[in-house]
């Protein structure tokens, strides 16, 4: 039975907090196109790379002239780059897999938001929404900006005002717009402080179609759904409305300029609107009617059949989630902070929210325990009933056995080479270079842990007074050893004379066999611990001659200093 017409409050979106993420302070955070990957700006100005299968860091990016917080990442198409945007007016593009920097630009002000070209396999392009001018398109390669129209004058041409003056009526100027490209990147929607919503050719940067909002306020996001079909947008009126796409998913770029060329009998505002009536038509719209809340973050689920907007109210984490037809069907209510950024995974019901203390939260679905789903004959009761064996249940080969038949077919091939193409994305069998996981780094472990665990040891044979062979052979070549020092240590004093790290009395004249192998690999020779005498001496005399505390000392060949 179809448990959504049962009860139509069921279905696949969050409900419970299954796990966190705690690395600095992270600010924001994006998927991947497969959401294998997680990227999160951080306020030291770092972007980190979480594997989301797995909850561990994959990979850290960090540019040393960039120490500022991060306000918004963003993928490439297919996972190899990311573009990260920061409160010191840069623009970074980085390569996920080498971890190096590719590029750097900085601008005139802060960008709020910045996204990658999306129909783009090496990303040159992007789109920087600044904190108090209009949307600009930039080119990465050579650092040129190009500013997008925010304003449609009357006789319909896009025109660009500044964002310090007033207008010739006397409002606001367009502070802040938003921006973003449509799915294939034809096309760019922009939203400004007047309630309208202008469609621009991202070829010429002309604007061909707008589409007024109701209530006239300043629209704070603009976002379209993963396919395409529907644009969301967050005003300052406290609504989130959805509008639905009439152009074409591709070529909509040439579906547009049919349209404004076809309305010939109309000029101006009035052809634009036109234009714009047959882009976009109002679907539905969600708010609070209750508390009136402004909306953060807001953005659809993977498969867009979830509207999802977070509360802007400080000292408050709750999230707020909407089918399609408008009925609210679930509030998500998080630790007592402040909510920064938030984004559905694109496959799975799982959404990530960012704390104002830098934590990330993982909210998926309350699974419960199902027995059933391991047998398929198990059967789960409410409480105990009694027995009854059928008369053949003990038997060898129970009748009801034999009546059945094998509706498998042995003997067809199985087919274990081909790839299914995954419903949920549109253009799966194109994908073939996309990057899904980063490869496992091990991590080394820390060599001042090492170093202590090492001189803890050296400290217990000296407290044994058992010293290794190396510290009795500098002890006997009159050697001054400290007995706190690791057997590493020892072993530089011995052979380092130039580090300063050798504690001996007197410099040792090295031989001519020494000083060849010091030609050939660079270094000191090893002092030798135990001396030979070539004459007629006794051994009380080569034994006097190497433990006086005058300083001689006898080298291999009989020859003293």
């Amino acid at each position: 039975m179809n448990v959504p017409i049962i009860d139509p409050l069921q279905g696949d979106f969050p409900e419970v907090i299954e796990e966190y993420l705690e690395h600095g302070i992270m600010k924001c955070i994006a998927f991947n196109r497969r959401g294998t990957l997680l990227a999160a700006g951080c306020s030291d100005g770092s972007c980190v790379i979480w594997d989301f299968e797995t909850r561990g860091i994959a990979k850290e990016l960090r540019d040393n002239d960039c120490v500022a917080p991060i306000t918004s990442v963003c993928w490439s198409k297919y996972g190899h780059h990311i573009l990260v945007s920061a409160t010191d007016k840069s623009l970074t593009l980085w390569d996920v897999v080498n971890g190096e920097k590719i590029t750097r630009t900085t601008l005139q002000q802060t960008t709020l938001h910045a996204r990658l070209h999306p129909n783009s396999s090496t990303p040159s392009v992007c789109l920087a929404c600044p904190l108090s001018s209009a949307p600009i398109i930039v080119n990465l390669n050579t650092g040129s900006t190009t500013v997008l129209p925010v304003s449609v004058s009357e006789a319909g041409a896009g025109t660009v005002l500044p964002s310090r003056n007033k207008f010739s009526d006397g409002s606001p100027p367009f502070t802040p717009t938003a921006a973003c490209f449509s799915k294939n990147g034809d096309l760019i929607y922009v939203g400004n402080s007047k309630g309208e919503i202008l469609i621009i050719d991202y070829k010429n940067i002309q604007v061909h179609g707008m589409v007024p909002v109701s209530g006239a306020a300043v629209i704070k996001n603009i976002v379209f759904s993963r396919n395409g079909r529907y644009l969301l947008t967050n005003s300052n009126d406290r609504t989130i409305r959805v509008y639905e796409n009439l152009l074409p998913l591709k070529d909509g770029a040439r579906a547009l300029s049919e349209l404004y060329s076809t309305m010939d009998e109309l000029q101006g505002v009035d052809k634009l609107k036109a234009v714009g009536s047959k882009c976009l038509v109002f679907f539905r719209e969600f708010q609070d009617s209750v508390t009136r809340i402004h909306w953060k973050a807001p953005c659809f689920s993977g498969d867009g059949e979830w509207v999802v907007g977070a509360s802007a109210s400080k000292g408050e984490h709750k999230i707020y989630i909407w089918d399609r037809a408008g009925h609210l069907v679930k509030i998500l209510d998080g630790p007592k902070e402040a909510l920064t950024d938030l984004a559905w995974h694109p496959v799975h019901p799982i959404v990530v929210s960012v704390s104002f203390s830098g934590v990330v939260y993982i909210w998926a679905k309350d699974y419960t325990e199902n027995w059933s789903a391991f047998a398929p004959d198990f059967k789960e009761l409410e409480e105990n009933e009694e027995y009854v064996e059928r008369e053949d249940e003990f038997d060898l080969m129970p009748e009801t056995e034999k009546v059945k038949e094998s509706d498998i077919n042995e003997d067809e091939e199985v087919d274990i080479m081909t790839v299914e193409k995954d419903s949920s994305f549109s253009d799966s069998d194109i994908s073939v270079e996309e990057l899904c996981f980063l490869p496992a780094i091990p991590c080394p472990d820390v060599p001042e842990q090492q170093d202590k665990y090492i001189g803890s040891s050296s400290k217990l044979v000296d407290s044994n007074h058992s010293g290794s062979p190396l510290s009795e052979e500098g002890a006997q070549n009159g050697q001054v050893t400290n007995p706190a020092s690791s057997p590493v240590e020892a072993i530089d004093n011995s052979i380092a004379e130039d580090t300063g790290a050798a504690r001996l009395k007197r410099k040792r004249k090295p031989s001519e066999k020494g000083l060849e192998l010091q030609a050939e690999k660079g270094k000191k020779p090893k002092p030798l611990g135990k001396v030979k005498s070539s004459g007629k001496s006794s051994k009380s005399k080569n034994k006097s001659a190497v433990g006086q505390d005058n300083g001689v000392s006898v080298s291999a060949n009989g020859a003293t200093d």
